[in-house]
């Protein structure tokens, strides 16, 4: 087959500065060659049937990870209706092929979920594995999964649902083995577990919604059965208890402090901070002052701590609760621009999260994540220098999307 040969890019490879001048030879879906210098130097030479596109300075990038998702959140929020019942199943479906094609327009070409009703990921991850649906690398994650009342567990107890919609819950050690072991067998490859309270959740973020019995049982049944578990967990205390127990990813993390950041680190878990909900339900939500006397935002997080996490080795992530009220499917790239201006992580080190990290925590950093020789063929191509201007990535028209050299979005 004819290699594709990208030169006079500006190369963002995921650990260098940016190379100007580069050139990224593609064959068989996957980086064969990454030089610096145009193609005609010794080190790419080109072949009678090779595509060679000059890029004319135009940036070439990992494709970027979505680690906290939610396949079938629609205006998440102002409905009473628990949560995964708000459509039938096969209309969730839909919303969530929509939204997974709107990810990987915008430039994200693997997703990692962070929970989904009625199996509606799972029948997705097969859709988009067969070809039958347009999508992102895609895991798929279970319902969200705590016990009896929990915080999401707010359904009046004489409506007598039977349905399980979004929520799975389990009181016991041995109900939590079997209820993750029900979820696997459906297809999730995440566990979504509600650890605490806190950050857009009714209850505090000190109220612990598992005991410790109960989340040793779910991370260990987890693991068991090869798949990642992640949980909402805010409060310090549960953030070190279950990354002692050995789970994967903190969701949120709003207490997270210097103790924390040296276990994480230490440990290896991912951390998906998701500060930008937090952000858009200050600034640009009706109503905000209300909702904040009822749910706990983003509280006790100094952005600071996100700094020291990052320098510290803490595996930082991105992903947020699109689909929720104000925060819409395909703002994904907004939430790079936060990080930047609300934290003060220079745009390097953001584009490192998106792509190194999300990788890494994929368990695939050995074929995704960065541009080198041997890698999967996971790229974009941008109109302008996001190391300089992370805001470009917001706009899609200026975003060419590749999966394994495929062109799936966009024009070269």
């Amino acid at each position: 087959m004819s290699r594709l040969v990208l030169t006079d890019a500006n190369l963002i490879d995921g650990l260098n500065p940016p190379r100007p001048g580069s050139t990224v030879v593609v064959e068989n879906g996957r980086i064969t060659k990454v030089a610096p210098g145009p193609v005609a130097s010794d080190t790419v030479a080109p072949a009678g049937d090779d595509q060679v596109i000059g890029l004319d300075g135009r940036t070439i990038m990992p494709g970027m990870v979505l680690c906290h998702y939610h396949s079938t959140y629609d205006n998440l929020g102002p409905s009473p209706v628990p949560i995964g019942l708000d459509h039938a199943p096969p209309y969730q479906a839909l919303i969530a092929a929509r939204n997974l094609r709107t990810a990987l327009e915008c430039g994200f070409t693997s997703v990692v979920s962070a929970g989904a009703a009625n199996d509606v990921d799972a029948s997705l991850h097969r859709a988009i594995r067969d070809g039958l649906v347009e999508g992102p690398r895609f895991l798929p994650g279970s319902r969200e999964i705590s016990t009896t009342g929990f915080g999401n567990d707010m359904t009046p107890y004489h409506w007598d649902l039977r349905a399980l919609g979004g929520m799975r819950t389990c009181d016991g050690a041995d109900e939590f083995r079997k209820g993750i072991r029900e979820e696997i067998k459906r297809g999730a490859k995440v566990i979504k577990l509600f650890v605490t309270g806190g950050h857009g959740v009714v209850r505090s973020k000190d109220f612990e919604e598992m005991s410790r019995e109960e989340l040793a049982a779910a991370i260990e049944t987890g693991h068991g059965r090869g798949v990642l578990v992640r949980g909402h967990i805010v409060g310090k205390q549960a953030i070190l208890a279950a990354v002692r127990l050995g789970i994967d990813i903190v969701d949120h993390g709003d207490d997270m402090d210097e103790e924390c950041v040296e276990l994480l680190a230490e440990s290896g878990t991912s951390v998906a901070p998701s500060i930008h909900f937090t952000e858009v339900m200050r600034d640009v939500v009706p109503g905000w002052g209300s909702i904040a006397s009822r749910v706990h935002l983003g509280e006790g997080r100094p952005y600071e701590m996100l700094t020291h996490a990052d320098k510290a080795g803490v595996n930082l992530v991105i992903g947020d609760d699109y689909g929720a009220q104000g925060l819409p499917h395909g703002s994904y790239a907004k939430e790079l621009e936060t990080y930047v201006t609300k934290a003060g992580i220079a745009p390097i080190d953001v584009l490192r999260w998106a792509t190194v990290n999300g990788a890494r925590l994929m368990r695939r950093e050995h074929d995704l994540g960065t541009v080198e020789p041997g890698k999967i063929a996971d790229l974009l191509v941008v109109d302008g220098d996001p190391a300089t201007d992370i805001t470009v990535l917001q706009n899609t028209s200026a975003i060419t999307v590749m999966t394994g050299g495929r062109l799936r979005s966009g024009t070269l």
